[in-house]
């Protein structure tokens, strides 16, 4: 199956990208498809085999899971790699002319369409794009 790809142009630095990303008291803030869930906890040990752990909710508490990923590679400030039940996904930041692009290609899962995970891929993208650009 075919990688999904995602992507969002961001005017802020390359470093304050990758802090905001990469950072719990930041991806609490952002990591969420909708307004009408959450990112109550996070948790990231970037090195190669640490977790990153994020827990999503819907803020009725009618659902929830963790995002638990494990990281394969990490090039500090510019990419990493992490897999996370039997899929993988690579992030990488290209700074240009002031601004800093984050692209994401990853695994699809096979439960839901390709439109709909790369869409939610997307939306939980453009909230850490608005979240950077207004901190």
């Amino acid at each position: 199956m075919d990688k999904i790809q995602v992507q969002a142009t961001i005017e802020a630095s390359q470093q304050k990208v990758w802090d905001y990303y990469t950072k719990p008291e930041h991806i609490t803030q952002w990591n969420f498809a909708h307004p009408s869930w959450h990112c109550p906890s996070a948790t990231n040990d970037m090195k190669i085999g640490g977790r990153y752990i994020a827990r999503m909710e819907a803020k009725d508490g009618s659902f929830g899971f963790d995002f638990d990923a494990t990281y394969t590679e990490i090039n500090e400030g510019n990419s990493f790699t992490y897999v996370f039940g039997g899929r993988s996904a690579t992030i990488t930041l290209v700074h240009q002319d002031g601004q800093t692009t984050v692209t994401i290609i990853f695994d699809p899962e096979t439960e839901n369409p390709i439109d709909l995970q790369k869409q939610g891929w997307q939306a939980i993208l453009d909230n850490f794009k608005q979240y950077t650009e207004a901190n």
